[in-house]
């Protein structure tokens, strides 16, 4: 398996946490032990709270991972939002950590940046430089950026650095700063249902109906886009698409053969076998890959899912590995090297 969507909890971050009044952040409990505390996630002892790259190594060994693409976990994506003078200095730490990681685990690392999203400019620039480092390969983006056409004019910067360098962009359910999220409160019923299924997969449908029925990927076709969870609900959705064309634009090409045609990638993550089965029915089995958030659970799970999926051991091999190598090789030249050496 390459596992395209591995979150990561780096320790970069523990100082910055330890500074902050507010969650996520680093305390001490009552007991006086130092714990990271945050947003639906409670209190996790500082020895927990982050990952190791030799713990998942020997993960990933009993799983039969050959490469995990990290990305920043979601809860750590603050960085991002900080007033630009300090997103920019925590980005870079967790970047150059993300490709230390990969140097010194060739061939089973790589990486994706997270990048200071409250100065476009200065985001641009962190991701020109970080696709000189070993093992990165592209960057994780929030999906608000994409929920429209419009909203997506903010980041054209990012998509012609990513279209330069060949590079992959992981979008990713999440707000860009200064957006109200989650959408529903914790003290609503079924919030993390609501958030974590129903308004995710709704907002994944409209990222994919922005990257798939609009022009806005036209001029970056050496970009690669991956879109996590199936790319929203579509595979249940496309066929009400299709209908409501023939109904009232019935001289417009159908929704599914250019979401078909666009060639955005969509991982399988945390989906199960009749998912995975209409997935393949409307993408093609050629543009789905394996995601897992990154854990052990995770891996279970997909493997699980895709055992059982009625798609056939071809369609199988180009989902759990053929694909997402594909998709590496199309990197340029010197990042492929730096990724693979």
């Amino acid at each position: 398996m390459i596992d395209l969507h591995t979150h990561w909890r780096p320790a970069e971050v523990a100082d910055a946490l330890r500074a902050r009044t507010r969650e996520p952040r680093i305390l001490r409990n009552a007991s006086g032990i130092e714990v990271l505390k945050a947003p639906r996630m409670g209190e996790t002892r500082l020895d927990e709270a982050f990952d190791d790259a030799d713990t998942h190594l020997a993960r990933m060994d009993r799983q039969g991972v050959s490469m995990s693409v990290l990305s920043l976990l979601g809860t750590f994506c603050w960085i991002e939002a900080q007033p630009p003078a300090e997103a920019v200095a925590l980005c870079r730490s967790v970047n150059d950590g993300l490709s230390a990681i990969c140097e010194r685990h060739p061939g089973r690392f790589t990486a994706l940046a997270a990048l200071p999203l409250t100065d476009m400019a200065a985001a641009a620039a962190e991701f020109d430089r970080v696709l000189s480092l070993p093992g990165v390969v592209g960057a994780q983006l929030p999906g608000n950026y994409f929920l429209t056409r419009n909203d997506a004019e903010a980041v054209r910067p990012l998509l012609e650095i990513a279209n330069r360098h060949r590079a992959v962009l992981l979008i990713h359910h999440g707000p860009r700063p200064g957006d109200a999220f989650p959408k529903v409160d914790a003290d609503i019923d079924n919030a993390r249902r609501r958030n974590g299924t129903l308004d995710m997969q709704a907002s994944l449908s409209s990222v994919m109906v922005t990257l798939c029925l609009t022009d806005l990927l036209a001029n970056y076709p050496e970009t690669t886009v991956v879109v996590h969870n199936l790319g929203g609900n579509i595979p249940y959705e496309i066929e009400r698409m299709d209908h409501r064309c023939l109904l009232d634009t019935p001289d417009e090409e159908l929704p599914s053969s250019r979401i078909r045609k666009a060639k955005v990638y969509v991982d399988c993550n945390s989906f199960g076998a009749r998912a995975i089965e209409m997935a393949v029915a409307v993408y093609g089995a050629d543009r789905i890959v394996c995601g897992t958030d990154g854990t052990a659970f995770g891996v279970d799970w997909t493997r699980k899912a895709l055992e059982d999926a009625q798609i056939g051991d071809e369609a199988r091999a180009q989902i759990l590995h053929r694909n997402a190598d594909a998709l590496l090789a199309r990197l340029s030249g010197a990042v492929r090297q730096k990724a693979a050496a």
